[in-house]
């Protein structure tokens, strides 16, 4: 089967960074679906691994945690889709990548693919998504709901992946009011369409940009990039007993004391611990992932695709790995076809 991968780690303008090559297919295990991808998307995971894990000796590493595409094949213990069901996923980290035309993924975390929606905008959706949907609901433990009306959600970094489907499920899920950050106007203008219900600039501080529409404090944070820049002020944004989550990697160690003053609560999210671990509650990925489905279908959430780079091939992947690491990527980047 064809497949896009990596043999060593290289900066992303080496020809040799990502590489067309040829594997063996894969055998799905008990509870596996062997699916044919249809088309994929790239996030920042990507290009992490990329630049600091090296494949083993001698063998090349596919990359891409999210697909969407038909299921070929199922294991013997499979219970949740058949053959030729159309499905999208995320799949786990800690298993080959879906940048082939064949992958085999564990039931537990695979939805159906919104009805309403061609291959290549679904593949846009369910890393983001699980991330999304886990952080607000899960980590920050915000009701689904209107219940919340009165609490407020600032979005750090909400024009990219996340970002962009984190402030359409908290404006159409929750009563929370939803404060979206972006620094140029192209981006400040997708969280607008998103439904955020204000938008300030994150390249300017924090406390007076949110002066500027009226809001004193926030009960809610999700830092989804560049926490450790704006970790002070994110405190001092947050009303006393309020929680902040985050899904970056900050490039300095966070001073946790400085959250006791206030009481404040730190939630780590990432969306591969359920699959790494094969949690108990595993399965709530698959039940997720099919809400997000239903909600598309339905018209209460759109599609983050950003940009369609074109047949699934190791130049594209180059291009769209180049993008995500200058930081200037708008919704997701999707690929299709082999």
């Amino acid at each position: 089967m064809k497949a896009v991968a990596y043999h060593q780690s290289l900066p992303i303008d080496n020809l040799q960074a990502l590489q067309d090559v040829q594997l063996d297919a894969p055998t799905p295990g008990p509870r596996d679906l062997l699916v044919e991808v249809k088309a994929i998307s790239v996030n920042p995971v990507d290009t992490k691994i990329r630049r600091n894990v090296a494949p083993e000796a001698g063998q090349p590493k596919v990359l891409g945690w999210d697909a969407a595409g038909v299921v070929k094949a199922v294991g013997s213990d499979v219970s949740l889709f058949k053959v030729g069901d159309e499905v999208a996923y995320a799949g786990a980290i800690n298993r080959a990548g879906a940048n082939s035309e064949l992958h085999v993924v564990d039931e537990r975390i695979v939805g159906r693919k919104p009805a309403s929606l061609p291959f290549a905008e679904a593949a846009a959706l369910p890393l983001t998504a699980i991330t999304a949907w886990e952080l607000l609901f899960d980590r920050l433990q915000v009701a689904d709901g209107t219940t919340d009306q009165g609490q407020s959600l600032l979005i750090v970094g909400a024009a990219g992946g996340v970002g962009s489907i984190l402030v359409q499920l908290a404006r159409q899920l929750t009563g929370l009011t939803v404060i979206g950050t972006a620094s140029r106007p192209e981006t400040q203008a997708w969280v607008r369409e998103l439904g955020a219900h204000h938008v300030i600039d994150h390249s300017k501080p924090l406390n007076e940009e949110l002066a500027r529409i009226g809001i004193a404090q926030v009960t809610h944070v999700a830092s989804l990039t560049q926490t450790d820049q704006h970790y002070d002020q994110l405190i001092e944004a947050l009303a006393p007993q309020g929680r902040l989550a985050l899904i970056d990697d900050p490039l300095q160690p966070l001073d946790v004391m400085k959250l006791k003053r206030k009481s404040i609560s730190l939630h780590w999210e990432l969306m591969f611990t359920r699959s790494l671990f094969e949690t108990a509650d595993m399965i709530e990925q698959h039940r997720l992932l099919d809400r997000v489905a239903d909600l598309v279908d339905a018209g209460t959430l759109k599609t983050t695709l950003g940009e369609h780079f074109g047949t699934i091939n190791a130049d594209n992947l180059r291009r769209a790995h180049a993008l995500l690491e200058s930081g200037k990527a708008k919704g997701k980047i999707v690929l299709e076809g082999f």
